[in-house]
């Protein structure tokens, strides 16, 4: 660190000229690389997946994505059987046919299926599956398709309401929300008003202006990533908001460093060089425990999942590569003018002291307080569903909700949104059909005529569950469907984005254990190495597990068990958690609150080095970091709040959970439980033997006669 340090302060216009370039190239490219990120997923060798890829190569459409659903209730004293009635249907359907060419369409109109009808007669509804001329990417092209198709439409004088999944995620307009650039614009204001309160002076700018270095460069990485191979649209939310917490976590903390070293009298390089000897050895651990615990989705047997490792594991490389180099570089330069005016800041850390000393003191009513609070919530975390959201938490308003409520209040149900494909071979579609009569949670299959339903000598069937699809019930009817279409002649297999579903959890949670145990062990030996010590990185570890389930439970308290998502958002509870959100949470969350823990961690071994005292190594590293730690987490709360604006509900349950571990990582883990058992492990803490320190390439750190707990009295 102090050869690279020396390196950047002699060779500064050599530093700012690369990275400025970079910078503007990147502004320049980022919305060629938005649009080069890709929706598409795939899942190898499952059930669900594999029967969709033959569909969509047969018939030229993909389950993947539920279809439409048009529904319209007639009015009192109307059928579907009166006269008229099934003619206007048909004409409606063939309008939008006209509207989405190649799409694939069913309704009573078409097939005569009690099926599509409501028990009492006064509601029907029809199928749509998005056509073979657009792509996987133009969902929302297709929905405005559809709806310009039915504008005006009418059967006995009723219009239809377009209900579907992809229409109840958008609220039913096709709306899109704000965008990643609004949301970390969002973000970044919250993040201003945090640091101008921390520094009182315009050094507030600096961490700021490390994100907006960091944020388009890491886009233009992921632009050339996406030449390679297929980048998941999700990156560029995790880019855009957790690169801009990461890139101003890791320059606060040299920052403030160099401002305490700075204002104690160090001439200006020297200070820059004992910030980087400090801060700088604290963020290169840092980033790379978060790089770890994104990588670690590569063990995963999905690869929009991997992709989502690979990409997102460039965010803390690129910040900590501008926080070693391009920082200390403006640090010398333009730090002490910034540096104005002169007063407050995180290094007045009268409350921060009281506080450790409080800690110390009562360590054994803030260690147990602590795990209370973390035991509630992780309990509430193995109560989780996984699953996709329910329909009804999708969108509690607009024309999509209507036809949602249409559906229920018939009797129909919300099944509908999400059917089961089931593709047989064409000789076998009546025999199959037939069997699936009766079945648990089946509502009613169908077996439409035509090339849409009919090609290549195989037939698609849709079966309509009783329930949502996507609930625990649904999941039950899946197997029974299953179980009923292998035991028939012919082949056939079950499809649909239900079932697909279904298939990603079995992938996704089989391997999961796989990817904690790599990313505790990693993260293990590289804390190890940070730290000179085993029970502190061990510590580490559980802590941040248990921090992570507490925001799984977070989660499920509030999206699951609607907690929260009715009285914040208007959104009914989810029923379930979508079966990626604990993994992206997962992945995200361990390595940033790891964050905080290197942070103060760090602080504490540096002053056990120089006093011996762990009384002393905790107070004085929760004076110098606790303002740090509580303001990097609220810029982050804000970063993550923002990324909850999004319109997707999934996309609202990563952010919240991500900000509420946030959160309780800074305040009940960081500033609470790590003062608290350090304080009761004594020197415990600080021992790291001769055979393990060989093999890490460190120094030993040998454990005295007496050993614990009698420093804390």
């Amino acid at each position: 660190m102090t050869a690279l340090t020396r390196w950047v302060l002699s060779h500064k216009l050599i530093v700012i000229g690369f990275w400025l370039i970079l910078t503007i190239v990147g502004f320049a490219s980022a919305s060629s690389a938005t649009k080069a990120l890709s929706v598409n997923f795939s899942l190898p060798g499952q059930e669900g997946y594999e029967t969709n890829q033959a569909i969509l190569h047969t018939y030229g459409q993909t389950p993947d994505n539920p279809p439409f659903v048009p529904v319209v209730t007639l009015p009192a004293g109307t059928t579907v059987h009166s006269p008229g009635v099934t003619a206007q249907l048909k004409a409606a359907f063939a309008r939008i046919a006209q509207r989405v060419p190649g799409s694939r369409i069913a309704s009573y109109a078409s097939t005569g299926d009690s099926a599509f009808v409501s028990r009492d007669g006064h509601t029907t509804f029809g199928l749509v599956y998005q056509g073979v001329g657009l792509g996987s990417n133009d969902l929302t092209r297709s929905e405005h398709a559809i709806r310009a198709a039915l504008a005006g439409v009418t059967v006995a004088g009723q219009p239809f309401h377009l209900s579907g999944i992809k229409a109840l995620a958008t609220g039913g307009g096709g709306g899109s929300g704000p965008g990643v650039l609004v949301e970390a614009l969002l973000g970044g204001v919250g993040a201003l008003a945090i640091l101008i309160f921390v520094f009182r002076s315009f050094m507030a700018l600096m961490p700021l202006m490390m994100a907006l270095v960091a944020i388009p460069i890491t886009f233009l990485l992921i632009w050339g990533l996406t030449a390679i191979t297929d980048v998941s649209f999700i990156v560029q939310f995790l880019v855009a908001l957790i690169g801009l917490g990461v890139a101003i976590d890791h320059s606060l903390l040299i920052v403030l460093r160099w401002r305490e070293e700075h204002r104690a009298g160090v001439p200006n390089d020297e200070a820059v060089m004992r910030a980087m000897q400090t801060a700088g050895r604290s963020v290169i651990f840092s980033g790379t425990t978060v790089a770890v615990s994104l990588l670690a989705l590569l063990v995963l047997p999905v690869p929009f999942l991997r992709s989502v490792g690979y990409g997102g594991a460039l965010i803390p490389l690129v910040t900590v590569a501008v926080a070693i180099t391009l920082l200390p570089v403006l640090l010398a330069t333009a730090g002490p003018r910034l540096d104005w005016p002169r007063r407050g800041g995180l290094d007045a850390g009268r409350w921060w002291t009281a506080w450790g000393r409080l800690v110390v003191r009562r360590r054994w009513v803030a260690a147990g307080t602590g795990a209370v609070i973390l035991g509630a919530l992780v309990a509430s975390a193995g109560t989780i569903v996984l699953g996709q959201t329910s329909a009804d938490s999708l969108a509690k308003t607009g024309d999509a909700h209507a036809g949602l409520v249409a559906l229920e209040r018939s009797g129909i149900g919300p099944g509908v949104l999400a059917p089961f494909e089931v593709l047989v071979k064409q000789g076998h579609a009546t025999q199959v059909q037939r069997s699936l009569r009766g079945v648990d949670g089946v509502l009613g299959t169908i077996s439409p005529q035509g090339p849409s339903w009919q090609r290549a000598g195989t037939a698609i069937l849709e079966v309509f569950p009783t329930v949502d699809a996507n609930s625990s019930a649904g999941t039950a009817a899946i197997h029974r469907v299953r179980d009923v279409v292998h035991a028939q002649p012919g082949g056939g297999k079950v499809g649909g984005s239900a079932p697909v579903n279904v298939d990603l959890i079995n992938a996704l949670y089989g391997s999961f254990p796989l990817m904690v145990g790599l990313i505790a062990l990693i993260t293990f030996i590289l804390l190890a190495r940070a730290f000179r010590s085993l029970l502190l990185p061990l510590k580490a570890v559980v802590l941040n597990l248990l921090s992570v389930g507490a925001a799984m439970g977070v989660m499920v308290l509030m999206w699951q068990n609607g907690y929260g998502s009715q009285a914040i958002w208007g959104i009914k509870s989810t029923g379930a958690i979508t079966s990626i959100v604990p993994i992206v949470v997962f992945a995200f969350l361990f390595g940033l609150s790891m964050d905080y823990e290197v942070f103060i961690l760090t602080r504490m071994r540096e002053e056990y080095d120089v006093s011996g005292s762990t009384k002393a190594a905790v107070i004085l590293g929760i004076r110098r970091t606790g303002r740090l730690v509580t303001s990097g987490a609220l810029i982050l709360f804000f970063a993550f709040i923002a990324l909850a604006s999004g319109p997707e509900t999934d996309i609202k349950v990563i952010g919240t959970g991500l900000a509420a571990g946030i959160l309780l990582d800074a305040t009940v883990v960081r500033m609470l439980l790590v003062p608290a058992l350090v304080s009761l492990f004594g020197r415990w803490n600080w021992w790291l033997p001769q055979l393990p320190a060989r093999l890490l390439r460190v120094e030993p750190s040998y454990l005295p006669i007496t050993a614990m707990g009698e420093e804390a009295a």
